[in-house]
């Protein structure tokens, strides 16, 4: 298999994930300076959702967001079934349901996301700046060596509004306080999507995926009797995961660590490893 020849490669990336943590990047707090208005956000303006925010501890979080990546993808390569597929299926359904199968983990383990405004100039910052001394507006392109993430001027990291889907979507998992159980089936549910292009065994992803669900209903009706409403509610919760978009993932929890992120790259080498 050519993706399990390269062993080096294997230490290097788990390796910055579990042991980089004195490499975090710690952005600077927010300056002096009034917060937000009561309100701002009940009135509807978008302009607060729209704030770039950063990890208040990264070295913490960071850390702990790399453990149940881990710990997730453990839980995927010890599913039987799961084995059973070929790793190009395997492959496939990883790339496209490791990042709502890590905030269910996040959610899983209770951690706690603390943010703050991020200290970097915005792209129109940036260009005002320039413009009043006289020179060029920055480029709308990456600087060269640089990747590629949006356009420059730290419009990669993370809005506000992106990261309170996180938090909405942890606090409804915690008000439910589900069980070790369910959050299984949950993840079973997540990672068998017949519905993702490209795959083979799509009638045989779609049972397991079924049974999965049928799995969570009998377990729901044997021990919340008195509960009808809960199956529909932890439907709610995965359709929650929705909103969650990878690359902010990636971005708020990997970036600080271990610099631009190659997911793809990544899962190939932990999901061949033995963890």
């Amino acid at each position: 298999c050519r993706c399990c020849t390269d062993s080096r490669r294997h230490s290097s990336i788990l390796y910055s994930i579990l042991r980089s943590q004195e490499r975090a990047a710690v952005p600077p707090g927010p300056g002096p300076g009034p917060g937000p208005r009561r309100g701002q956000a009940s009135r509807g303006c978008p302009c607060g959702s729209r704030r770039r925010v950063v990890l208040r501890s990264p070295q913490v979080v960071c850390k702990a967001a790399s453990a149940v990546l881990v710990k997730t993808l453990r839980f995927v390569q010890n599913v039987p079934c799961f084995q059973e597929l070929p790793l190009e299926e395997q492959l496939l359904l990883v790339r496209s349901c490791w990042a709502p199968l890590l905030v269910l983990g996040l959610a899983q383990d209770r951690v706690h996301l603390e943010t703050v405004e991020s200290a970097e100039p915005s792209m129109l910052q940036r260009i005002l700046t320039t413009w009043q001394q006289g020179g060029q507006p920055p480029p709308r392109g990456p600087a060269p060596g640089r990747p590629h993430h949006g356009l420059d001027g730290g419009s990669h990291l993370p809005s506000a509004g992106e990261i309170q889907a996180i938090k909405g979507f942890l606090a409804k998992c915690w008000s439910l306080d589900i069980s070790t159980k369910e959050y299984a089936y949950l993840k079973g549910t997540v990672l068998f999507n017949p519905d993702l292009p490209g795959l083979q065994c799509t009638q045989y992803i779609e049972g397991l995926q079924r049974e999965a669900q049928q799995a969570l209903n009998e377990h729901v009706r044997l021990i919340h009797r008195g509960d009808e409403s809960r199956f529909a509610k932890l439907n709610v919760v995965l359709s929650l995961l929705r909103s969650i978009n990878a690359n902010v993932i990636a971005e708020l929890f990997f970036r600080p660590i271990i610099g631009a992120v190659n997911m793809d790259d990544m899962l190939l080498e932990m999901l061949c490893a033995k963890l």
